[in-house]
C-alpha cells in the first residue's frame, strides 16, 4: 500500500465520521438542556432546604442528623456514616462526572466536525466551485458553534456543583469532628 492510497483511505474514513459526530453533537445539545434543567431543579430544592441543612450542620448531633433533598453527598454520608473521606470524594466526583465529560468533549466534537468538511471545501476551492465551499464551511462552522454552546451550557452547572460538593464535604468533616 503506497502513501497516496493511505491518504485517500484516511480522507474517506474521516468523511464517514461526520454523521456519527453530528449525531453526537445533537444528542449532547439535548443532554445539555436536560442537565441545565436538572441543575435548576436541584438549585431550587437546595434553596428550599438550605435553612434546615445549615441549622442541622451548625448544631450537629450525629445521631440526629438527617438527610436533605438536594444534598447528595451529605445524604450518602448520613446513609453510610462510616464512609471514608475518599469514598465521599468519589461520590462527589460521580456527581460531576457527566457534566465535566460533556463540557470537555463537546468542543472536541465541534472541532472534529469542523475539520472533516474542510477537505471537501478545499477541493471545491481547487475546482472553482464556490457553492461547494460555502456548503462545507456552513456545516463546519455550525458544528463548532454548537460544540461551544453545549460546553457553555454545561460548564456553569459543573462549576457550581463542584462548589456545592466541596461545601458538603467540608460540612461532613465538621460533623465528624463534633461527633
Amino acid at each position: 500500500m503506497n502513501i497516496h492510497s493511505l491518504e485517500i483511505t484516511m480522507a474517506q474514513t474521516s468523511e464517514l465520521l461526520m454523521t456519527p459526530v453530528i449525531i453526537l453533537i445533537c444528542s449532547l445539545v439535548v443532554y445539555a438542556i436536560y442537565a441545565l434543567g436538572r441543575f435548576f431543579s436541584q438549585y431550587l430544592v437546595r434553596k428550599q432546604n438550605k435553612l434546615a441543612y445549615v441549622r442541622q450542620i451548625s448544631q450537629a448531633d450525629l445521631p440526629k442528623v438527617t438527610t436533605h433533598n438536594g444534598y447528595p453527598i451529605h445524604n450518602h454520608f448520613i446513609n453510610n456514616p462510616h464512609a471514608s473521606e475518599d469514598e465521599l470524594e468519589v461520590v462527589a466526583l460521580k456527581q460531576l462526572e457527566n457534566l465535566r465529560i460533556v463540557t470537555r468533549i463537546a468542543p472536541m466534537l465541534g472541532l472534529i466536525a469542523t475539520m472533516i468538511p474542510m477537505g471537501p471545501a478545499l477541493q471545491a476551492l481547487a475546482d472553482g466551485n464556490i457553492q461547494g465551499i460555502s456548503e462545507n464551511l456552513i456545516i463546519a462552522f455550525a458544528a463548532v458553534i454548537w460544540g461551544m454552546v453545549i460546553s457553555s451550557l454545561t460548564f456553569w452547572p459543573a462549576s457550581v456543583k463542584k462548589r456545592w460538593c466541596a461545601v458538603e464535604l467540608i460540612n461532613i468533616r465538621k460533623i465528624k469532628g463534633q461527633a
